[in-house]
């Protein structure tokens, strides 16, 4: 599982989000999503941690918290959603 964090200074990098985390326990790896025009920090990243109790012990700790001059938002991350793409290809339900 994942931890999501949103509210992010456009400024943070993975380094910053590492050692913020690793007070809360060993972090297997963080992902900071960029723009893929403009190469700029979208806002929100995750976490990803040894243990769930460690990522519980940083929700409870972090969510809300004001880091960067930002109150961050923090929580279990939700599985990807499959998106299926409406452009082009043939519909199977033509008449």
């Amino acid at each position: 599982m994942s931890i999501y964090i949103g509210n992010l200074s456009y400024e943070v990098n993975q380094e910053d989000l590492n050692e913020v985390f690793t007070e809360y326990g060993t972090v297997k790896r963080v992902h900071v999503p960029t723009d893929r025009e403009t190469g700029r920090v979208r806002g929100f990243a995750f976490v990803e941690m040894e243990s769930e109790a460690d990522e519980d012990k940083a929700i409870a700790a972090l969510d809300g918290a004001e880091w960067m001059d930002r109150e961050l938002k923090v929580n279990k991350a939700k599985p990807r959603e499959d998106r299926s793409s409406f452009g082009g290809g043939r519909r199977k339900n033509r008449f």
